[in-house]
């Protein structure tokens, strides 16, 4: 797993198995960023805007389209390369996979017909499709990105995710998501919790408390709590903290402030609980992480 930090972004890239690789890309800054990657003709990419927007350019900047706010895109040509070459918009979010067509074709080979661009007419011409994200694709989507998991299993857990996800972008039955689960099928609660986590993060230094955040948006507090749990796949307020730690890391990384000026961003009055936070996180104190961030 490799993660690199771009201005106020940050770009991680996991090969979770031979060949197929899932990457995140976000950026939190007020700038548009540019992500350029090589990828060769024998690859099928998608390309999922979590939130914001993104602009892919192709044959050296000559042809370009918009990927609009929870849409998703799929390339395949097999007649030719397809770089990525990506313009994302202030505070976008970004997730990308890329698996080989016959690592993918194996995935379907008793049911090609069902994928019809993989059907023996067409398996050598290229394909395009840009479509909405369904409610259940975007519950997984935000998964893949904020997950509390064991660095061991990161990448089971990421694999897992990307081939469900997978099963969500083909699933052409109306009811299937019903089954699974009928409080986060419903478009409007899903709104719900992504502005109770929106409102959390904004007010990350004096965060309301759940009774208070299920008021603003409209959900009793059970419902809150579960559905959070659900999308984001941890409680409100531990998912608050990995959010502020994560912050704070990039802030301290940046150099334009010291630990005592974090630590009052993110919310702690002394530095001292600071200290103890992040060292609970990172296994370090902040002034050992800026002088390891230096010296790297």
């Amino acid at each position: 797993m490799e993660e690199k930090n771009i201005a106020q972004g940050t770009l991680q890239e996991t090969q979770i198995e031979d060949g197929f690789y899932i990457l995140k890309l976000q950026n939190d800054s007020n700038d548009t960023q540019q992500l350029i990657r090589e990828i060769d003709s024998s690859f099928i990419q998608f390309h999922f805007t979590v939130k914001g927007e993104c602009k892919f350019n192709f044959n050296n900047g000559r042809y370009s389209f918009d990927v609009l706010d929870e849409h998703a895109l799929l390339l395949y040509n097999p007649q030719t390369d397809l770089p990525i070459n990506v313009d994302l918009k202030p505070k976008t979010w970004l997730i990308s996979m890329l698996i080989p067509i016959k690592k993918f074709h194996a995935l379907f080979s008793l049911e090609a017909d069902y994928i019809h661009f993989l059907n023996a007419d067409k398996k050598d011409k290229k394909y395009y499709d840009n479509k909405k994200i369904t409610p259940m694709m975007a519950v997984v989507l935000n998964q893949m990105i904020n997950y509390n998991m064991h660095e061991s299993i990161k990448k089971l857990y990421l694999k897992g995710k990307a081939y469900e996800l997978l099963s969500l972008y083909f699933n052409r039955s109306e009811d299937a998501d019903i089954e699974q689960c009928p409080f986060l099928v419903d478009e409007e609660n899903v709104l719900k919790i992504r502005r109770a986590k929106d409102i959390v993060i904004a007010n990350m230094a004096e965060p309301p408390s759940l009774q208070e955040l299920a008021n603003q948006v409209g959900l009793n507090i059970k419902k809150l709590k579960e559905g959070f749990k659900q999308i984001y796949g941890d409680s409100v307020f531990s998912f608050l903290f990995d959010y502020k730690m994560e912050y704070a890391r990039k802030l301290l990384e940046s150099g334009s402030y010291n630990v005592n000026e974090v630590g009052l961003k993110v919310g702690y009055s002394t530095a001292s609980h600071f200290i103890a936070a992040f060292k609970k996180k990172y296994g370090t104190t902040p002034k050992k992480y800026i002088q390891a961030s230096v010296n790297s």
